[in-house]
């Protein structure tokens, strides 16, 4: 299909997105919607092997595809990545701050210190730290857009989640607060909160850890907190992968040209 003006597809033709997360289920579907509509891809993950993977998937799109470990809890580590990058691009007219780590599933007074520690490191400190470095260099280029990934968690506190959820509140704060600073610079920042989405990684490990807490919300076993899940989605079903990707292609988009500051939740109606 050819790509017709007015349209995302059109728009994205000969852009570049950053991709942090490039590994993961979220960072791959993303990643396919801007490459069929023509975009560069850069992606950044620690799991170089499965990251291979997903950028060898992007090749019949005969776009420029990148893939480079980065570790966002750093913030030299995340300066030097994204000097590579630009190196290798030229320009990154998009960044989906999406590098994220769902942490422990447990009530409050059992949480672990140490997952709580390290849920902020990654979703709060990873997050701020790709959002400074892009934050400077689109101020420089002129333009630009960013999505970070936030969550319904961060909307609704979820039971037995609490770093997860504190992190995603975070992450929707910093959005709001970096939108009206970047907003003289031409630069939009929104955030996107999926609830439940699957199937994938994340869905499994969630009904899974949610059955091993023992709290009153959830059935002990897994097969029965998915439907427990399911029930409470108006729309009666998960959302899918690109149902998220299409969210971020949305935002990043000229059709959201005066969207900033704005958390987009996808989450059939809770």
């Amino acid at each position: 299909m050819t790509p017709q003006p007015g349209t995302a597809a059109y728009q994205f033709a000969g852009k570049t997105i950053l991709i942090t997360g490039g590994a993961g289920d979220i960072g791959r579907a993303v990643a396919h919607r801007f490459a069929s509509n023509g975009a560069g891809i850069i992606l950044w993950d620690l799991n170089e092997t499965k990251q291979s993977l997903v950028a060898a998937g992007l090749s019949d799109y005969k776009v420029p595809i990148a893939s480079m470990p980065c570790d966002v809890t750093n913030l030299e580590a995340v300066q030097k990545a994204f000097d590579e990058a630009v190196s290798r691009s030229g320009r990154i007219d998009y960044v989906f701050n999406n590098a994220g780590y769902q942490g422990a599933f447990a009530t409050t007074e059992n949480y672990p210190e140490d997952d709580f520690r390290k849920v902020i490191e990654i979703n709060v400190i990873g997050v701020f730290n790709v959002l400074k470095v892009a934050a400077n260099y689109l101020k420089q280029q002129g333009d630009g857009a960013i999505v970070n990934t936030a969550s319904y968690a961060g909307v609704v506190g979820p039971a037995n989640m609490l770093a997860y959820g504190a992190s995603k509140f975070a992450v929707i704060g910093m959005t709001q607060t970096a939108a009206k600073d970047l907003a003289p610079h031409k630069i939009r920042v929104n955030a996107l909160s999926p609830a439940l989405i699957g199937p994938g990684y994340m869905w499994t490990r969630q009904t899974e850890l949610q059955a091993a807490v023992g709290s009153q919300y959830f059935d002990s076993d897994p097969k029965v907190v998915e439907q427990q899940m399911i029930q409470s989605v108006p729309m009666r079903r998960l959302g899918t992968l690109e149902e998220v990707a299409n969210g971020v292609a949305f935002l990043m988009s000229e059709e959201a040209s005066y969207i900033t500051g704005f958390n987009l939740e996808i989450t059939g109606g809770q």
